[in-house]
């Protein structure tokens, strides 16, 4: 029997790594919560970083909620019952993420968590992601002060209702597939110029990609390369495929699509977008969907002329003063 009072129970504050019992707790818990919710809980950046510890710049620090059992040592308790991540910058900046498992939300986990933060390191520096936008989310954060200053789109469209216009691709122009041992640092140089004002996009590493195409989910088939005729990089598509979790069919992602700047206004990005939609369908994929900036008009733009509407948002929350 699990009693329903989360403000008393312990909280394990890990810095660094944390060790594998806990990732498999957290990754059960995440599971269980796209199960419910058909959204992830926290960000894909944010599950590498906690496998890597403290590397390439960053430092972690881990909070978890175990529900412990009334009859037994609260630390020894079975459910995880949330948990909260931060991963800060070497400029005392950072992320905060939390996830609560759907069998104990509306009982005060996320605000215990929060809590504990708050004595373990503070909110300096710090911004917060609610993935889905969640109205128990919105509330914690005016409760701590904070108000919304960044706006995530999630868009979707249904392949087979759209018709996908030729892909055009530029004069000189050839799309191939992504070569594992080859092609890393091309692709690394490429996505850092194509994203070098986006805040995450931007900064990944070799560690970062590596990391990326040891998850199940990688497929170099659905990474397109865009060259010219000799051989640089000038743009690519990235795409995923997110399993099915229970009544939550299986949905293909554009998951990165960049432009190096001196490829620019050719038209590339809406031809490489349209390649890897095409992918997507042809391996029986019935939807597709992405992310983008709520800001970036350019983008929502030609994605809605391909067909995509907007489905869900994600909002980071920051100190209102900021916003």
């Amino acid at each position: 029997m699990t009693p329903a009072h989360p403000q008393k129970w312990p909280v394990q504050v890990v810095r660094g790594g944390v060790d594998p019992q806990l990732l498999k707790d957290c990754r059960d818990l995440l599971a269980a919560a796209e199960e419910s919710d058909g959204n992830p809980s926290i960000s894909e950046q944010t599950l590498v970083t906690m496998r890597a510890g403290n590397s390439a710049g960053h430092t972690l620090l881990t909070l978890a909620l175990y529900a412990p059992d009334e009859d037994s040592d609260p630390a020894t308790g079975e459910d995880l019952a949330g948990f909260a991540v931060v991963v800060e910058e070497p400029d005392g900046s950072g992320i905060l993420e939390i996830a609560v498992h759907p069998a104990y939300r509306n009982q005060g986990v996320a605000d215990r968590l929060v809590g504990a933060l708050k004595e373990a390191r503070g909110f300096d520096g710090l911004k917060a992601w609610s993935h889905g936008n969640h109205e128990a989310a919105a509330e914690l954060a005016a409760r701590y002060g904070y108000a919304p200053v960044r706006e995530l789109w999630k868009m979707r469209m249904t392949t087979a209702d759209t018709d996908l216009p030729d892909a055009g691709l530029p004069d000189g122009v050839s799309i191939r597939t992504f070569v594992p041992g080859q092609d890393e640092e091309a692709w690394l140089a490429a996505n850092k110029a194509a994203f070098a004002h986006h805040p995450e996009q931007g900064n990944l590493t070799r560690a970062d990609l590596e990391a990326r195409m040891a998850e199940d989910w990688f497929d170099p088939a659905g990474f397109f390369l865009a060259e010219d005729r000799d051989g640089r990089l000038l743009g690519y598509h990235w795409t995923k495929v997110h399993p099915r979790h229970g009544e939550h069919p299986a949905i293909g992602e554009v998951y990165v699509v960049g432009v190096a700047p001196e490829a620019q206004g050719m038209g590339l990005g809406r031809a490489l977008t349209i390649a890897g939609i095409r992918h997507l369908r042809d391996s029986g994929l019935s939807a597709v969907m992405l992310y983008v900036d709520a800001d970036n008009s350019a983008a929502v733009s030609l994605y809605r002329r391909l067909g995509f509407s907007r489905w869900d948002m994600d909002v980071m929350y920051g100190p209102a003063a900021a916003g």
